[in-house]
């Protein structure tokens, strides 16, 4: 009988009782619960650094096609700088001919009345000086009006005779008269 107790126990001891079966299965629902979350967070984890890596390579690319287009913009102002300065040079040039042009069309106007850095201040200084040319012409008018002189030759008067030799004298006297001398 000590052999069947013996193995009752056992049988007990591995088989348990329902109660301690019941805990168990409660413990292994809650670990295959815990294990299936776990799968599962890890699922969304890779999934989530496959997304992360898709966007990186996403952002690479677009990092480079900014760097190609910074390149071009940068090509393209290089050239719109020199064509800048092309242009401006060539306006200098252009205004420094225009500056000529005007200075011979206007010679009445003094050359250094005739100025400017633009087409329109050089426009400008030349009707200053129209005004002022106008001007200094009506004054020297008003001034020449004032001052006649009358028309031929002055009458002739007396000679002086005073600090004259008496060779100078007879001379002069000769050629009031008419005659030679």
């Amino acid at each position: 009988m000590e052999n069947e107790t013996e193995e009752t126990q056992e049988t007990q001891n591995t088989q348990g009782t329902p109660e301690t079966l019941e805990a168990i299965k409660a413990q292994l629902e809650e670990e295959k619960r815990a294990k299936a979350a776990a799968e599962a967070a890890l699922a969304e984890k890779d999934a989530r650094i496959a997304e992360l890596q898709a966007e990186g390579e996403a952002l690479r690319a677009e990092r480079s096609n900014l760097q190609a287009s910074l390149s071009e913009a940068k090509q393209g102002s290089e050239a719109a700088v020199a064509e800048l300065s092309q242009v401006k040079e060539t306006n200098t040039q252009a205004i420094a001919k225009y500056l000529d042009a005007v200075r011979l069309a206007n010679t009445t106007i003094p050359q250094d009345i005739i100025a400017g850095e633009t087409i329109e201040e050089i426009d400008t200084s030349v009707e200053k000086g129209k005004a002022i040319v106008e001007s200094v012409k009506k004054a020297m008018e008003a001034e020449a009006s004032q001052a006649k002189v009358p028309a031929g030759a002055p009458t002739r008067g007396e000679i002086s005779l005073e600090g004259l030799t008496p060779r100078e004298k007879i001379a002069a006297g000769i050629q009031q008269k008419g005659g030679t001398s």
